[in-house]
Parts: structure tokens; sequence; C-alpha cells
């Protein structure tokens, strides 16, 4: 057996955690790689709305087992709120989730550190989200870091010295920092992990392949933030893409089978940063409200702007994606003509290639495309798809050489159309 991976092409928020939902009936085990709870996935099913920030996004369906690997950073304290608000809503996520001894805890301390490290960067600041995952994957490359593992033995005083190093740090920040109150609330979601299943995710996934289960895993953010592939340094501090799937759960690059990249009708992206294809304009403004493109996490608007086929390019290539996802297709039913961005004029250059980087004044070539300008929200088959859609959908699939085979075209799990291959 080997296993599928599913991960977002863009800047993230492209609609994972919809699709991990649908998806996840087909698998036995769904398993998440990397980030932390700086990453929000929204379902919305029966009229309820759900998200999740560190938990996998098939803790919805009743027997398959959920997994937060190694290469995430967990906060006990918003995993302790995210499991319980989930345990009220019936289901028994300590039965069905298991969590890695070799992921990283983010400390009281690592959020204090993030906030003081982004005030230092003043108008070059990266958008962080605060939630102290820079720092803890700081500690984690630099052999500092403290694991969930460790709450096994030696806690206190491994926690102690950690927090002591953090602190000189801060200091010499010129912060004086008190986190007691951060520190109680913090010490008693650490008890509440102590009642999951801590386990070595590595042997227990290769294990569940050996036996013949079928396992998903599932990325945070998107590939254009990807530590090392990303518009650097406006990125996050983890691997988002394909090659993430096999450091953060242990698995032999040969055990990935299928890779489902997930993708908007248009492109988005959150916080500081290069973004090409950025709109400005009313349509900019258009396709937020439409889209109701606010950060699940943060509540921050998101930056909105057409479709960007030299990065999705680019990140197909890094992910060696075999099926493509398209998200939202409905946000753009009420325009006269939709733009695609497929190539980038750079000082008076031409390039269809993903440059070093998109810092420097970029201007967009864009193909216009006649919109279909119906509402598809109500849809459950691609017959039903306008001529215009289907023409998209084919221009999509040529420029980017990958079939398109699930189209949503609403926010609930329903609305959710699987194309014939």
């Amino acid at each position: 057996m080997k296993v599928d991976v599913l991960l977002g092409l863009q800047w993230g928020d492209e609609g994972k955690g919809k699709v991990v939902d649908v998806l996840t009936p087909h698998y036995n085990v769904v398993a998440r790689f990397q980030g932390g709870p700086n990453a929000g996935h929204t379902l919305v099913f029966e009229g309820k709305k759900f998200v999740l920030r560190s938990i996998p996004s098939g803790i919805f369906q009743n027997d398959q087992v959920n997994v937060i690997g190694n290469g995430v950073v967990l906060d006990p304290v918003l995993f302790a709120d995210e499991a319980r608000d989930l345990e009220k809503q019936g289901i028994d996520i300590k039965k069905v989730l298991k969590i890695s001894k070799k992921a990283h805890l983010i400390m009281p301390t690592h959020r204090v550190l993030d906030a003081a490290n982004e005030k230092l960067k003043g108008d070059s600041k990266i958008g962080t989200t605060g939630k102290g995952i820079g720092p803890t994957y700081t500690d984690k490359i630099s052999r500092n870091g403290l694991r969930i593992g460790d709450i096994e033995e030696n806690f206190l005083e491994k926690y102690n010295a950690a927090k002591k190093r953090h602190i000189s740090l801060l200091n010499a920040l010129g912060e004086t920092p008190d986190v007691d109150e951060l520190e109680k609330k913090w010490m008693e979601g650490i008890e509440y992990i102590k009642e999951f299943d801590l386990i070595d995710s590595e042997f227990f996934i290769n294990k569940q392949l050996k036996d013949g289960k079928s396992v998903l895993c599932e990325g945070a953010q998107g590939s254009m933030l990807d530590v090392d592939f990303g518009s650097y340094p406006f990125v996050t501090s983890s691997n988002t893409v394909c090659a993430g799937a096999c450091t953060g759960l242990g698995l032999a690059p040969s055990k990935i089978g299928e890779v489902f990249g997930i993708f908007k009708a248009y492109c988005t992206r959150v916080g500081s940063g290069p973004f090409p294809t950025e709109l400005f304009d009313e349509t900019g403004a258009t396709i937020r409200q439409i889209g109701h493109e606010y950060g699940a996490v943060t509540g921050r608007e998101r930056r909105c702007g057409w479709i960007d086929l030299v990065a999705l390019r680019y990140t197909i290539m890094l992910n060696g994606v075999t099926q493509l996802i398209m998200m939202k297709s409905d946000v753009l039913d009420g325009f006269e003509t939709i733009k695609a961005c497929d190539a980038y004029e750079i000082n008076g250059k031409v390039t269809r290639d993903f440059p070093f980087s998109i810092e420097h004044d970029i201007t967009p070539v864009y193909t216009e495309i006649k919109g279909w300008n119906t509402d598809m929200t109500g849809m459950t088959s691609e017959d039903q798809f306008p001529q215009e859609f289907k023409d998209y959908i084919k221009f999509l699939e040529e420029k980017l050489e990958v079939p398109i085979t699930i189209v949503s075209v609403g926010p609930d799990r329903e609305q959710t159309i699987v194309r014939a291959k």
C-alpha cells in the first residue's frame, strides 16, 4: 500500500479541510504532517461550521484513525480547547486521535518570542499569526525543542530549562514577560494531552500500510508558503510541499501514491508578502465578499486576485501532483469575464517559469476567458455545468497538464462534484 497526499497549491486557504472530509470515507487513517494552530481548516456540513486548527480533518468520520504527526507543532491550550469542543459534538476524540511523541510543543514563551520578533521587524514584518509557530520550529532546528514524548520523563526539568533560555532571549530584546497565567493554562493542557494515545507515529503509519490500510496525509497552509520553495521570507516555518509528508510522518518517498493538489478558481493570500495577481479594485473586493475571504484562525481579510498559473505550474511540479481539485468555482459565477495569469513580464522579458524572487515589479500577462454567469451552487453533476465553465476547466487542464477530478461549487460537503476521469 501507498499513502495519498492532499495539500494546497497556493498561499493556503484553498479549502483542504472540506476536501479531506469528503475523501476520508475512502481511507482508514488520516494523518496531519506539518504546521500548527496557525492553519485553520474550515468544514461546513449539516448546517454547522467547524474550524480545525491542529486536529486532522478526518475527525468527523466514524471509525477512521486520525494522527497528529511528528512534523506538527502543538499548543496544549489551543489543542485542548479544540478537542473539547469536538467532544461536545459527541465525538469520542480520545478513541480516534493519536499524537506523535516526536511532535514539538509550543510553549507560552514561544508566543511571546513570536510577538517580540515581529515587533523588531517593523515595516518588514512577515504577518505572522502570533501563535509561536516560528520560534517553536526554530527551537526544533537548533536542537532545543520540547517534544510530546518529553511529557513522560523529567518533564518539568526540561520545561524550566527551555523557559529560562527563552526568558534570557526576551530580556535581551528588552522584554520582561510575565507568563504565569499563560503557563497555568498551558500545564492544564499538558495534563489533558496525557489522556491521549501518544505513539511513535512513524512505526504506526508504516505498520498500517503493511497491514493493507489506506492512509491519507493532510498538509496545512499552501505550497507557496513552503520554507524552502515559497515566496521567502514571507513563508511559514515548515515544508508544506509533498516532501513534508515524508519527513513529517516518517515515510519513504516510494510510499507516496496519489497527490491531490487543491487550488481555488482564483487566488488569495493572508498577511504580508508579494502577490503578483492581487486586485486592488472593485473586482478584488467583490471576490472577497462573495467568497467570504477572511482567515479562519485570524479573521484577517484575505487579499484576492485572479488565478496564477505560473505559480500553480511551479507547485504542481514540486509536489508531483497527479489530480487537481478546484475549490470555490461558484465565487466566479457572476463574472462576465474571467482572467488567468499565464506568464510574468519582468524587466521587459516574458517568462512562464516561477522566478527566484517575486518581490520586484512583476506584470502579470493575462488570458481572458468568457465567464459562465450562472449560479452553479445547486448543481450536482458536471453534466449540468454551463459550457463556459467547461471551457474554463479545459483551459486550466491544458495549461497545467493535470486533470481536474473534483470541483467544488459551494461550502457544504454536498456541493462537491467528482468528475469522470
